[in-house]
Formats: C-alpha cells, sequence, structure tokens
C-alpha cells in the first residue's frame, strides 16, 4: 500500500447511546421537506422531487459541545431535524426496501448561515458556504433503528433558551424517509456511513452568542448546542 504523503485526517463519527461510534462518510440534506417550512421560505409546498444539499463529515458537532458563531454571517439560523444513519446501501432502493438500509437515527441541527445562503441564491450561486460551514451540524447520540422501526410520525421540537422555537411532527414530512432514501439512490450510490438529514419544519430564526438550543425527537433522543 503506497505512503500517505501527508497524515490522514481523522476518521467523523457520531456517538451510539450506550456505547460505540458510527464512522461517518457523507452527509445529504434534504431542502424544504415540510409544507410550512417551503412556505415560510416563499416556495410552493406542493410535492415537488426532493433536492439535496451536502456538509462534510467534519462539520458535526457531538457531545453537546458548544457552537462557535461563525464568521462571515450576522444570520445564523437553527433548522431541526431528525437524522437517518445508513448501515447498508446500493443505487435504486426500492421505496418497500429503503428501511432496511438504515442502521440508526439521531436528533440534530442543520445550522444556516441565512445571510450567505440567500445572498447566494438571489445571485444564482452555489451557496454551500452558506450550509457547510465549521460546526454546522450539531447531532446527539445515535440509536440503532431496532428500537425505533417506525419513523413515520413522531413530535419534533427544538427550543431556544427553554421556550420552543419549532415544533410539528414526522407524519408532517413531505417525502418519508423511506421515499428519501429511495430518491436519493437515485442520484448517488449511497453506502454505509452515510448520513441524511431529512429537513426541517417551519420556525426557523436567528440565534445569537450564548443561545442555549436544545432538541429533540421523541422515541429517538436529543441534541444541544450553546452558541458562543
Amino acid at each position: 500500500m503506497a505512503d500517505y504523503v501527508i497524515a490522514p485526517p481523522p476518521v467523523a463519527f457520531v456517538p451510539v447511546a450506550g456505547g460505540g461510534r458510527f464512522p461517518v462518510r457523507r452527509i445529504f440534506c434534504v431542502g424544504r421537506n415540510y409544507a410550512e417550512h417551503a412556505r415560510e421560505m416563499g416556495s410552493d409546498p406542493d410535492r415537488e422531487p426532493p433536492f439535496f444539499f451536502a456538509k462534510p463529515a467534519d462539520a458535526l458537532l457531538t457531545g453537546g459541545a458548544d457552537m462557535p458563531y461563525p464568521p462571515a454571517s450576522n444570520s445564523l439560523h437553527h433548522e431541526m431535524e431528525l437524522v437517518v444513519a445508513l448501515g447498508g446501501g446500493g443505487a435504486s432502493i426500492a421505496v418497500a426496501e429503503a428501511l432496511g438500509h438504515v442502521w440508526g437515527y439521531a436528533a440534530g441541527l442543520d445550522m444556516t448561515r441565512r445571510d450567505l445562503q440567500n445572498a447566494a441564491k438571489k445571485e444564482g450561486k452555489p451557496w454551500d458556504m452558506g450550509k457547510g460551514f465549521d460546526h454546522s451540524a450539531p447531532i446527539g447520540d445515535l440509536i440503532p433503528a431496532a428500537r425505533w422501526p417506525d419513523p413515520t410520525h413522531g413530535l419534533i421540537e427544538l427550543k431556544v433558551n427553554g421556550a420552543v422555537r419549532q415544533t410539528s411532527d414526522l407524519s408532517k414530512l413531505i417525502w418519508s424517509v423511506a421515499e428519501t432514501i429511495s430518491f436519493l439512490s437515485g442520484l448517488v450510490r449511497l453506502a454505509p456511513g452515510d448520513l441524511i438529514f431529512t429537513g426541517t419544519p417551519e420556525g426557523v430564526a436567528a440565534v445569537q452568542r450564548g443561545d442555549l438550543l436544545e432538541g429533540m425527537v421523541a422515541g429517538v433522543g436529543t441534541v444541544r448546542t450553546r452558541i458562543v
């Protein structure tokens, strides 16, 4: 095996509830997957095909660690989401088989530099830097899928400084977990270690330094971070 010319980077991972670490290969995120959030972002909530963007694996923030307020932005927004961790992969996965590829689930936050994202949208440019910056993916511990076999319903909620900011139910997902996996696998070959952030409900808003974010998905777990 050829020698690396620099030291290889560490493997990104998510802690597993009860022990162990889940190695992360890629992070995919679904945009506008709740009708009310689509409306608040100025889009038609009809069931258009899902679209995806990515975050780097090392954007993960685990263990309830503080999140530094990112540079180059004055509008950092929270987006509370259910996260799916794949233990299997493949291309063109059937909807009926999709959940069989899931290793587990977690509660996560898709943090967004909204001002950078909006400026890029307005100019027709990619908005990677609005989404894929350092520490932009706080995530709670994973639970195995066997402990939560039905991801079609359940409370999803985010509190900021103890006040509810986002609250909805997974039954309001436009594209279900199984449908999302199936559609994405028609675009790229999925693999073990891939994460999918499944979209956020309405109520996204800006946060400031000092704010405490506490999110939960009923039956799955929690995610916590303080903006510093």
